[in-house]
């Protein structure tokens, strides 16, 4: 039992030790949640209530979804912030801060004292702000009456998202609420300003006109799309039937002009050079040849008995004339 006793005084010994060796402090910053505008600066606060004389280790850090990297370490800033930050007593102040830099930083202090090791620390988000660029708007050139028409308008580069107003003809759309101005106005479509969709149920020929949208965020200037127009026609229905009869009407023709060809063989595949012209052809061009080199008589014989292949004997008998009418002219 006294051995229990002892025991347990001893553990408690030792964590009044450990208390002493150990200890929180308390840290503060000006602001919690610090906002900057793009390339601008930002300043992290950090503040403690140590006396000058005591020994400092001071040290910060980004906390992201990968995990914890070092900024400020061992009297010296590390990573995207060497060269673009700066020690103000145990804050920092960053210069033309990028997107890149919006996240959650900490603040870390130890300081050695007669009582221990003494640690505290302070946790700070930095939010960069960053003005909207050029929407890209879809506006249908043409639409008919009755149908659903929808134009969109987007931008990914603002931080905060941004908000978007249509204007038709210069003048700025009103949102659909169902009260007020917007009941007297008799408003066809429904404007969402957080996505930058302008709907049209039932489009009109009332809604034709030049459509733009602006994109604003607070953050700077706000940022327009060129100017589109949308042309709202009605449904031409007698013209769409007597299209579809003028192409029936065509097929048609198409159709018998085929079948009369073919009836009257006009697809049938014909040779190209008849077998009697090329047996005249041949005659010819011999005798031709040696009345030229002054060898009738030879070209006779050779007609006789060398005919050409595939062609009787006889078959140029009635050409042999030719040299005789040729020798006469």
């Amino acid at each position: 039992m006294a051995s229990r006793s002892l025991r347990l005084l001893l553990f408690g010994y030792l964590g009044v030790l450990s208390y002493h060796r150990v200890s929180g402090i308390s840290i503060e910053t000006d602001n919690k949640n610090v906002k900057a505008e793009e390339f601008k600066e930002a300043i992290l606060s950090c503040k403690h209530k140590f006396s000058k004389g005591m020994s400092l280790r001071i040290e910060w850090k980004k906390i992201q979804s990968q995990g914890v990297s070092f900024v400020y370490y061992n009297g010296e800033f590390t990573g995207d912030l060497r060269g673009r930050a700066e020690m103000l007593n145990t804050g920092i102040r960053i210069r033309n801060v990028t997107r890149k830099d919006s996240g959650t930083y900490r603040c870390e202090i130890s300081a050695k004292s007669e009582e221990g090791q003494r640690l505290g620390e302070a946790t700070i988000t930095l939010t960069v702000l960053v003005a909207p660029t050029t929407p890209v708007c879809e506006v249908p050139s043409s639409a008919m009456t009755g149908t659903v028409v929808e134009l969109s308008c987007k931008e990914t580069e603002g931080s905060p998202p941004s908000e978007y107003q249509w204007y038709k003809n210069g003048v700025a759309l009103l949102e659909k609420t169902g009260t007020g101005s917007a009941r007297a106005a008799n408003v066809t479509y429904t404007m969402n300003k957080k996505s930058g969709t302008l709907l049209f149920n039932t489009v009109t020929k009332n809604d034709t006109g030049e459509y733009f949208c602006e994109a604003s965020n607070g953050i700077g200037l706000s940022q327009k799309c060129s100017v589109k127009r949308m042309q709202v026609d009605d449904l031409n229905v007698s013209g769409i039937i007597a299209a579809v009869v003028f192409v029936a009407l065509v097929m048609s023709l198409c159709g018998l002009g085929v079948f009369y060809a073919q009836k009257k063989g006009y697809f049938t595949k014909r040779p190209t050079i008849d077998l009697r012209v090329k047996r005249q052809v041949f005659c010819i061009q011999q005798c031709l040849r040696s009345f030229m080199t002054s060898k009738f008589l030879r070209s006779v014989m050779l007609l006789h008995t060398h005919s050409p292949p595939h062609l009787p004997n006889h078959t140029c008998h009635q050409y042999l004339e030719i040299p005789y009418l040729c020798l006469h002219l």
